[in-house]
């Protein structure tokens, strides 16, 4: 039989992630993804507390502020197109008072940092290697909140500065947390707009730089994303129209191998359960008053009790509000 594509198998790790373990994720908009699928399964996940970032650089200064339990002041602000902006954060934080701005911004600190403190695991994926410092000063910046491009300067990591600025993270985040694990991920998102030659440019200095450390480090991993997408599926029916972002066919795929080789066996005869609540969530009767859906709920919420009672780690709490009618 001829075979049209190209798959690999994905190695179970020995130490998987487990279902009440403490996760935080940084990273690019494929962390998200990643993320909320963890959340929709009841993880206890934090996801991008910085918002999205892309670059190497970007992503461990954020984590550097939160070992550092760093708040931010006005100072760190700036104004442009009428709003306040941070370097630092995506334009999700950005906003018309600097009160705001900065009330929000030192919550997801505090957060962070706790999150950081006591993680089971940090997930990191790094989307691109390329950074922009501002042309008035050398600060590479986390977001360009669409200001001109005449105002930024934009550079190429090479492997060794990205490989540096990650082991000097390294031995920090070890030393303030004895047990974190950290599982690095690379973005199968195409930036286009640098180029396809930069760009598998770009991802290569980021490979490179991820299974140097993962071979220097043994509570480092890698989970083949990029690879899955890149490789397996292999095709634009599996991108959204954009054709740089993976759509969620692609997403669910990667999730499925994720859940199959990294979650441990326990959380794999979770999963269905959960979503066997989720799906029942999701349930949009024609007669909400009928008793008919009143017993449907009356179900749902004992089963949810049961699974609360046997796995108290499970966040169900909003869950069995909403069967109860709360």
């Amino acid at each position: 039989m001829t075979n049209f594509r190209l798959t690999f198998p994905v190695s179970p790790i020995a130490t998987p992630v487990e279902y009440n373990d403490k996760i935080l994720l940084m990273g690019s908009c494929f962390a998200e993804e990643i993320g909320e699928r963890l959340q929709q399964y009841h993880f206890d996940a934090l996801i991008n507390p910085h918002g999205i970032l892309y670059n190497p650089i970007s992503i461990t200064q954020a984590l550097h502020t939160y070992l550092d339990r760093e708040q931010y002041t006005e100072d760190d602000l700036f104004s442009h197109g009428d709003l306040w902006h941070s370097w630092d954060h995506h334009s999700r934080f950005s906003g018309l008072q600097v009160e705001t701005v900065l009330k929000e911004i030192n919550a997801s600190q505090e957060a962070a940092a706790k999150r950081l403190e006591e993680a089971d695991w940090l997930i990191i994926t790094l989307g691109s290697a390329y950074v922009y410092t501002l042309a008035s000063g050398n600060q590479i910046v986390g977001n360009c909140h669409k200001v001109p491009s005449s105002q930024f300067n934009k550079k190429l990591l090479s492997p060794p500065d990205a490989i540096a600025a990650l082991d000097n993270l390294m031995h920090r985040l070890f030393f303030r947390n004895k047990k974190v694990k950290i599982l690095f991920t690379i973005s199968p998102v195409r930036y286009a707009r640098d180029g396809v030659v930069e760009n598998n440019l770009s991802k290569a200095v980021l490979i490179q730089t991820v299974h140097h450390l993962v071979n220097k480090f043994d509570r480092l991993f890698y989970f083949p994303a990029y690879e899955l997408v890149i490789d397996d599926l292999r095709d634009y029916r599996f991108y959204k129209e954009d054709l740089v972002h993976p759509n969620e066919l692609a997403v669910n795929y990667v999730w499925e191998h994720f859940t199959a080789s990294y979650i441990s066996e326990e959380g794999r005869q979770l999963l269905p359960l959960v979503e066997d609540l989720n799906r029942a969530k999701q349930h949009r009767p024609f007669n909400p008053a009928s008793s008919q859906h009143k017993q449907f709920l009356q179900t749902y919420a004992k089963k949810t009790k049961q699974l609360m009672k046997e796995y108290p780690f499970l966040r169900l709490e909003k869950t069995l509000a909403y069967f109860e009618g709360k």
